[in-house]
């Protein structure tokens, strides 16, 4: 997914690093933040498509950047969580009902199964807004289909009595 703009959060710089490596590898640009108030800063100036972060972050908390980011685009940029911090059921399941997080992954990662979910959510994205007609078209197309189909039925009727 050449193009594709992702906003990477991690307090520990080789992580930030190795992840870094790994998106530009696959042809993405990767701006990085080390704490949660530049990271939203950076969010709201480079408006990425996608956002990865640990959760636990200095001067904002990952999980309430999440819910921010979720929050403000109406759960458009999707957001997974990496932590080495919080693991279990307990952390995943509140990030992704309660903060909207879209995937949860506890460190260490496997490489190959976040690049999956990277690429699953970006054309996710872009499958969503290719396929959706706007509302305009939706209500036209709906009033039509009424419209249209009460005369058909009132024809139908006419001619059975008519026979």
């Amino acid at each position: 997914m050449p193009g594709k703009k992702i906003l990477l959060v991690d307090f520990d710089v080789s992580s930030l690093t190795s992840l870094t490596e790994v998106l530009k590898s696959h042809g993405m640009d990767v701006v990085t933040a080390t704490d949660g108030a530049s990271a939203y800063e950076k969010f709201r100036e480079k408006k990425p498509d996608l956002v990865i972060l640990e959760a636990m972050l200095p001067k904002l908390h990952g999980f309430d950047l999440t819910l921010k980011i979720f929050q403000e685009t109406k759960g458009q940029v999707p957001v997974i969580i990496v932590t080495g911090v919080y693991k279990g059921p307990q952390y995943k399941s509140e990030a992704l009902r309660s903060f909207g997080a879209s995937d949860y992954y506890e460190k260490p990662i496997d490489e190959k199964e976040l690049m999956n979910s990277v690429m699953n959510l970006l054309y996710e994205e872009e499958d969503i807004e290719e396929e959706l007609p706007d509302p305009e078209t939706v209500l036209k197309n709906l009033t039509e289909m009424v419209t249209g189909g009460s005369r058909q039925t009132k024809k139908k009727k006419s001619s059975k009595n008519k026979g």
